[in-house]
């Protein structure tokens, strides 16, 4: 089966029933889950975390026999920290987040597909990662 790493806005849209995004979101992981694996890491648990008061309540939201957890490499580290050195050289925003260049990592040492509503970045510092996006 194949894996692909679904990015924490896609499993928000659903958890809080996003009125401009849960259709796209639900439908996309209906449609996929005929044939691949999704996958999660902490990062993306942590980011989804922060709407959940116990750790019982999101693992409950995030049943493992539907994401698979896995940890990051230590190559998506390294991927991540250049990504976001050639970012932050070119002017990127402070206020945008690491983890994100550590998901995109994730998913291309993997040569895995991402599945994210927000794929300017990844497609800018990860031009062969394969997204699925609106």
């Amino acid at each position: 089966m194949n894996k692909i790493l679904v990015d924490s806005n896609v499993i928000l849209d659903i958890v809080t029933q996003d009125p401009a995004w849960y259709e796209w979101s639900a439908t996309q992981l209906e449609t996929l889950a005929e044939d691949h694996a999704f996958v999660i890491n902490p990062i993306i648990y942590s980011e989804i975390s922060i709407g959940f008061t116990r750790i019982e309540e999101l693992d409950e939201a995030l049943p493992v026999e539907f994401f698979r957890r896995e940890p990051l490499p230590w190559e998506a580290g390294f991927l991540a920290g250049k990504c976001f050195l050639k970012y932050s050289r070119s002017g990127g925003a402070r206020r945008s987040p690491l983890p994100d260049f550590y998901i995109g990592a994730h998913a291309a040492i993997l040569d895995i597909p991402l599945i994210t509503r927000n794929g300017q970045r990844y497609q800018n510092y990860f031009p062969k990662l394969k997204l699925i996006q609106p």
